[in-house]
């Protein structure tokens, strides 16, 4: 059957970090010998993408024309990356060839298999979100994808299993049946989430590995328990210095339970940074729970606050937004790596300039240091097992440098366990008893930091703080005033304590914190004698 060749036209969307561009792909079919030509800036995996369409549209019933087609993606000074063009190419050169019609409008976001089986793409949900801002809602993706790509308001996402479904959707009518695709077997469920195995199957206990980790588990430290309930509830960075065995990490792990759920906006940052790396393929819901990352400290740069070569990548701070970031062993960071969080810790955003553009991603995490406070770890209440000397201390410490510590709101010392604790102690209040007063005192927050677009006592400007609408009363600062002073704290310190004691105040019902609140402020900012000027 003879077709009048015209001009194909779909719509896409390119990443450069979590920014999308509307992307849009022409296809032409020529008179001249047939080959296949991508233009626009592709980049390697797009590049083969050629060999992919024309599997997947000859195993779906609908090979692609016989002469010469030319695909063309728009803006063409606009680096495309990855398999996510596939299914708009495609469609483009249908459309080109007449064999589909009412594709213009539509952006389509899918990866083909060879067998023309439609496959999830990563950073779905920033892309879709990229199209409905553009005012192109109508979203073609994989049947997998459609879960993620709905989380976006007002976009109307449409998912299909193959090509060949695709293809009937749009007026198209194969030529023959598509290829039976084979599908892969799922993976096996893990050993100890399977019914009737694991370490309790045997008296019926159930499975503990699935327990939720909860407060109620920390065996004393009154102290910590405190300053981790204060930092929950005002969004504060916290460092806990203590012996081995302490109760450092699990006092950090149970942070996000005590944590307030997250707000829309913070949830659908959260769920497309995953979705940049294809975590969120099987999200049914935007992530409303704050997520923890724990890095180990062998981590490189690229990994902690992003990067690699083109465009560089979330990394785990960013993938902490709304969360917490746990950096257990401290000091055993690279001090560059560690030093490289100071500008997120002000700003929440990460910026990244590489030679293939600058992109931008959030990353509002609540910090977490732990360290020891020696090299052997036992220089802290038990000094006659410590053999580190005065210089091996000294080295130590400062690798946590001074204008680190100085943004980190709380530091607490945690002391070794007694027996009696842990034997004959009271249980400690569980992680819904703390987390119900953490929610009230972050409802207070928001009642008075809603009119000066703020949420959280943490990201209170210092102007604010000084002479403004939440300045504390001269006379009950007086403590923190005198510290300053001293020396002891710098100015950055002290409008931190400031926040802090408008955060312990919103924990027992205060409408302005009071010189106590002050005092329990210093009390939880104070791990030493004196801080280091920033």
């Amino acid at each position: 059957m003879s077709r009048t060749p015209v001009m194909g036209r779909t719509l896409a969307v390119a990443l450069t970090g979590m920014h999308g561009h509307l992307v849009e792909v022409e296809a032409d079919i020529g008179q001249t010998l047939p080959g296949f030509v991508l233009l626009g800036l592709p980049d390697q995996s797009l590049q083969e993408s050629r060999d992919r369409i024309k599997a997947a549209s000859r195993n779906s019933g609908l090979p692609l024309t016989r002469r010469h087609l030319t695909v063309n993606l728009v803006p063409a000074a606009l680096h495309k990356r990855g398999p996510g063009f596939d299914l708009a190419i495609v469609m483009a050169s249908y459309a080109a060839d007449g064999q589909v019609r009412h594709v213009d409008g539509a952006v389509f976001l899918a990866e083909l298999g060879l067998d023309g089986r439609l496959r999830h793409a990563p950073g779905i949900l920033p892309s879709v979100m990229a199209a409905v801002d553009a005012g192109y809602p109508e979203v073609v993706v994989a049947e997998e994808s459609v879960d993620e790509a709905s989380l976006v308001p007002g976009a109307r996402v449409r998912g299909y299993r193959t090509l060949h479904d695709v293809i009937r959707a749009f007026g198209g009518v194969p030529e023959a049946p598509p290829l039976t695709a084979v599908m892969p077997p799922g993976p096996a469920a893990p050993v100890e989430d399977r019914p009737g195995t694991g370490a309790d199957a045997a008296d019926g206990a159930g499975t503990w590995a699935g327990a939720a980790a909860d407060l109620a588990d920390v065996s004393g430290q009154y102290e910590a328990r405190f300053a981790l309930e204060v930092a929950a509830a005002g969004a504060h960075h916290l460092f806990l210095e203590g012996s081995p065995g302490a109760g450092k990490t699990m006092l950090a792990e149970r942070l996000p339970g005590i944590l307030p759920p997250l707000d829309d906006r913070t949830a659908l940052e959260t769920t497309a940074v995953r979705s940049l790396g294809g975590g969120a393929r099987e999200a049914t819901g935007l992530v409303r729970n704050p997520p923890f990352q724990s890095p180990h400290h062998s981590a490189s740069m690229a990994s902690l606050v992003g990067g690699g070569s083109g465009v560089a990548r979330p990394g785990a701070a960013s993938l902490a937004h709304g969360g917490v970031l746990f950096l257990d062993e401290a000091p055993e960071f690279d001090r560059r790596v560690l030093d490289a969080l100071r500008q997120p810790l002000e700003s929440g955003t990460v910026t990244l300039h590489r030679s293939g553009g600058t992109v931008r991603y959030p990353a509002r995490f609540q910090l977490v240091l732990a360290a020891n406070p020696c090299p052997c770890g036992w220089g802290a209440g038990r000094g006659s097992r410590c053999r580190c000397t005065s210089l091996q201390r000294r080295r130590y410490s400062g690798r946590l440098s001074g204008p680190l510590l100085d943004r980190v709101d709380i530091q607490v010392t945690v002391p070794a366990v007694d027996a009696s604790a842990l034997t004959s102690g009271p249980a400690g209040e569980d992680s819904a008893t703390v987390r119900g007063r953490v929610l009230a005192a972050v409802r207070r927050q928001h009642e008075r930091l809603a009119p000066l677009g703020l949420t959280r006592n943490a990201h209170a400007p210092a102007t604010l703080l000084r002479d403004g609408p939440l300045a504390v009363d001269p006379r009950a600062r007086a403590a923190a005033d005198a510290a300053v002073d001293r020396a002891e704290l710098t100015a950055r310190g002290h409008a931190r304590v400031m926040r802090l004691a408008w955060t312990v105040a919103d924990l027992r019902g205060a409408d302005r914190p009071g010189a106590g609140d002050v005092d329990t402020a210093l009390y939880l900012r104070r791990r030493n004698e004196g801080e280091e000027a920033a």
